[in-house]
C-alpha cells in the first residue's frame, strides 16, 4: 500500500483549523434552527388552519429536498435573482439552520403533545393566557423532554457540515481536500478528517449521554 502519513504533518494544523470553521457555522445553524423550530412547532399546533398549514407546507419541502439542493440553491441563486454576493459562511448558515428548523419543528412539536394535557387544561381553569402558559408552563417540561433529541440532530448537523466544502467554505472536508490536491495523496487527508469528524461526533455523543442521565436522574 502506497501510504505515507508524514506528508500531511506539516498541514496538520491547517486541517485543524477547520474544527473552528465547522463548528462556527453548525452552532449559529442549530441555534436559527430551533428558535425558527420553535416558532413552526407553535404554529403547528395552533387553531388557525392557514398558520398550521404554512408550518406543514415549510416542513413538507425542507424535509423533501435534499440539503444539498438547498444549499446549492441559496448559495448560487441568491446572487442570479437579488445580484448580492452571498458568502459561503452565510449561504451555510441558511441552509444549515432552515433545514434544521423543519425538523427541529417536529421534535418540539412531539414534545408538546408529550406533556400531560392535565397542565393546558389546569392553566386554562386558571385563566392563564395562551402566550404565558405555553412560555411559563408547557414549553419548558417540553424541552427538557426533547434535550437528547436535540442534542442528536447536532450531532447529525456536525456530520453533515461536511456538504459545505461542495461550495467552497473552508471547513474540515474542504481543507482536507486541498491538502490532498496540494499533495497529489488524497487518503491520507481524508482519512486524518474522518477522524476529526470521529472525535467531534464521539465528544458530542458523551455529552448527549450525560445529558440524557441527567435528566432521568432529575425525574
Amino acid at each position: 500500500m502506497n501510504l505515507d502519513f508524514s506528508q500531511i504533518v506539516p498541514y496538520i494544523p491547517f486541517i485543524l483549523e477547520g474544527i473552528w470553521a465547522t463548528l462556527k457555522f453548525v452552532s449559529v445553524s442549530i441555534l436559527m434552527g430551533f428558535i425558527l423550530g420553535t416558532l413552526l412547532s407553535l404554529c403547528k399546533i395552533t387553531k388557525t388552519p392557514l398558520l398550521k398549514w404554512l408550518a406543514d407546507a415549510y416542513t413538507s419541502i425542507f424535509r423533501g429536498t435534499p440539503l444539498i439542493l438547498q444549499l446549492m440553491i441559496i448559495y448560487y441563486a441568491v446572487p442570479q435573482l437579488t445580484g448580492y454576493d452571498i458568502s459561503a459562511f452565510l449561504s451555510a448558515v441558511l441552509a444549515f439552520g432552515l433545514n434544521s428548523a423543519a425538523y427541529i419543528s417536529e421534535i418540539i412539536r412531539g414534545g408538546i403533545l408529550a406533556v400531560d394535557k392535565g397542565q393546558t387544561e389546569a392553566a386554562e381553569a386558571l385563566g392563564v393566557p395562551y402566550k404565558p402558559m405555553m412560555l411559563n408552563i408547557i414549553l419548558p417540561q417540553a424541552f427538557k423532554n426533547i434535550l437528547p433529541a436535540m442534542m442528536n440532530e447536532f450531532i447529525t448537523l456536525t456530520k453533515e457540515s461536511a456538504l459545505v466544502s461542495t461550495i467552497g467554505y473552508l471547513d474540515i472536508m474542504r481543507r482536507a481536500q486541498v491538502v490532498g490536491s496540494d499533495l497529489y495523496r488524497n487518503f491520507e487527508p481524508l482519512l486524518f478528517a474522518g477522524l476529526i469528524y470521529w472525535v467531534i461526533v464521539y465528544i458530542l455523543t458523551s455529552v448527549g449521554r450525560l445529558v440524557e442521565r441527567r435528566l432521568r436522574q432529575s425525574d
